[in-house]
């Protein structure tokens, strides 16, 4: 049995906060087929603002409860070292062809410290590296709620693999998040990206399949490509740097003992 540090215990209350803020961000990303007729646009146009103002809340509390679950020191210095890192690194590609370059450490960190430090991680580094290049607007929460979830769910793999199995497991994981992840931002402004009356536009209070439908046109036709691009930095940067990058951080976890040990398996 294999002991995995965790620098970011998940006690019961941590987990229902990350539980029902996700809810809330997913309900916030699928707005668009969520809309009633009777909405019209001006629930369109109020939802995504709507879930700006409210997002800062959730952070709070959802931070508020990782330092009730001993977030201490260690893990704060390294949570900050893990999010400069990324924000740094995320303007040598800053999305050009697909390029992204955060992705490898939202995933190697979720994955060697857990999934509320992952959790965690990802929302900081987007918001540091958006400060970084200026990228700060409406779409910025939506970014960092995403990141979140791509280092919360590296967090949740299987953790008894090892060796090149991890690096194949780490790899698909990161690839299959790099194109949800750029689904999801284009979920929640695609119904101002084209205007009305396009074949690829969003059709207000539309039954759900045929918004769905026009959704998947769009996707394929705009960003598919970058999302492609993103997933293949990803598995690239995940076979070139997981070894020397995951034994970095073991070791560095070890040695610091975040927390105690926790039996895997």
């Amino acid at each position: 049995m294999i002991a995995a540090p965790r620098a970011v215990p998940m006690p019961a209350g941590t987990l229902l906060v990350v539980a029902l803020g996700s809810i809330a961000g997913v309900l916030a990303f699928a707005w668009p087929l969520l809309l009633s007729p009777a909405s019209g646009a001006t629930g369109a146009i109020e939802a995504p603002w709507l879930f700006v103002a409210v997002l800062p809340l959730l952070v709070l509390v959802m931070l508020a409860e990782v330092s009730a679950g001993r977030l201490d020191a260690r893990a704060l210095a390294m949570l900050g070292v893990l999010a400069a890192l990324g924000a740094a690194l995320r303007p040598l590609g800053g999305g050009t062809a697909g390029v992204e370059t955060v992705f490898v450490l939202l995933v190697i960190g979720g994955r060697v410290f857990g999934p509320g430090f992952g959790f965690v991680l990802g929302p900081i580094t987007l918001f540091a590296s958006a400060l970084i290049t200026g990228g700060v607007g409406p779409w910025l929460p939506f970014q960092m709620l995403a990141a979140s979830w791509v280092g919360l769910g590296a967090g949740l793999l299987p953790p008894m693999m090892r060796g090149r199995a991890e690096l194949v497991l780490l790899a698909a994981y990161g690839a299959v998040a790099a194109v949800i992840y750029g689904l999801a931002m284009n979920l929640w402004f695609w119904p101002f990206a084209l205007g009305l009356g396009t074949e690829l536009s969003y059709a207000a209070g539309a039954p759900v399949l045929e918004n769905l439908q026009r959704f998947a046109v769009f996707s394929v036709a705009t960003s598919l490509g970058w999302d492609i691009g993103r997933a293949i930095t990803t598995v690239i940067l995940v076979a070139l740097l997981g070894p020397a990058v995951l034994g970095a951080l073991r070791r560095a976890a070890r040695r610091a003992s975040f927390t105690r040990s926790q039996p895997v398996g």
